[in-house]
């Protein structure tokens, strides 16, 4: 755990969050600042910073904060008619919070190019 940093924080529980799941791996919870009717962050319980830090060792855990991103999807009701999910990496990509974090969005019509 990286003590700076806010998701590691969140992880911790010592800042509130409105959480979605969470298991012994990852943790996922609601945006503060939703840019969709669902805006869900899943972000792996381990400290990585970007996607450039993997390793072929973390395969696993983006497979997972992948399917359970299409699982909260699933419960949301929102499978069937599409949703999106974004990993920003570094300032240039609209990474804030360097902590690797999927972005799942969806419930409304999403455009392309996004942005």
């Amino acid at each position: 755990m990286a003590a700076a940093c806010l998701f590691c924080r969140i992880i911790a529980h010592e800042i509130p969050a409105s959480i979605v799941y969470e298991d012994e791996a990852l943790l996922a919870f609601n945006d503060i600042n939703p840019q969709a009717p669902t805006h869900v962050l899943l972000v792996p319980k381990r400290h990585i910073e970007t996607l450039n830090d993997l390793q072929a060792g973390d395969d696993q855990i983006v497979g997972e904060l992948v399917r359970r991103a299409a699982a909260i999807a699933a419960e949301r009701g929102i499978s069937a008619t599409g949703f999106r999910t974004v990993f920003n990496t570094n300032r240039d990509a609209g990474q804030t919070v360097f902590h690797i974090h999927l972005h799942l969005l969806g419930g409304r019509s999403l455009q392309w190019p996004p942005g």
